[in-house]
């Protein structure tokens, strides 16, 4: 999945952005409400983990337009947003929430913690259990553990990633554009072959028959038998 993170302290925007990366998403970095505004209207993110105080502008002004659809996003979904502020008096917790977000955490705070976070509102907005199962696959994100009628799948973060994707869309024809939009971030070539490449190589990890069809034209799609 690909995430926003809007973060203006660099050690700790480091830490969050290392850390969810290591859970295998795909993670972009803006540092104030200028910055994340310009990337939410060009890619295509889940969800947002906003910090409140931006130097130049409020997190929550950010997530109340976002909610409100004053500020359009590439493919016109809202994501997710998990507010991170120092703030933790009740009224704060409440202005929060009803400017939108989708849940609230409080500086500071442990990265399992977060991690954790992330995965149940990443489970929400595709209305996911927290283990995939699909035909003879099931993904288990927490445990970063992927498996074929019970045969555990060696796979690199990025394909665990890709598999992710797939599995939380099942039966839907996914395009490489789509595909390079929520699994990568913004720093791979959008005129590269990685897609195809990394759909290759976790082809050959599941086996065959392969669950994982190409369909001419449009993209690929992970049936659900």
């Amino acid at each position: 999945m690909r995430l926003l993170v809007v973060e203006d302290e660099p050690d700790l925007a480091d830490v969050v952005v290392r850390g969810l990366r290591r859970d295998g998403h795909a993670v972009d970095l803006a540092t104030g409400f200028a910055e994340a505004e310009m990337k939410l209207r060009s890619a295509s993110y889940d969800l947002v983990v906003l910090d409140w105080n931006l130097p130049d502008g409020s997190g929550l002004t950010l997530c109340r337009d976002l909610v409100a659809g004053d500020l359009p996003t590439l493919d016109g979904d809202r994501p997710r947003i998990l507010m991170l502020t120092a703030r933790d008096g009740i009224e704060d917790r409440v202005a929060g929430l009803d400017s939108g977000a989708d849940d609230y955490l409080v500086k500071p705070f442990a990265l399992a913690e977060l991690s954790a976070r992330v995965r149940a509102l990443l489970r929400r907005n595709a209305d996911a259990p927290p283990l995939l199962v699909v035909g003879s696959l099931d993904l288990d994100p927490a445990r970063f553990e992927a498996r074929r009628d019970g045969v555990a799948l060696d796979l690199t973060s990025k394909e665990f990633s890709l598999l992710h994707y797939f599995m939380l869309n099942a039966g839907k024809v996914l395009s490489q554009e789509h595909l390079l939009e929520h699994v990568w971030d913004e720093m791979v070539d959008p005129m590269t072959n990685v897609v195809r490449v990394t759909v290759s190589n976790l082809r050959k990890k599941l086996g065959e028959p392969s669950p994982i069809s190409t369909i001419p034209g449009r993209g690929y799609r992970l049936e659900e038998r």
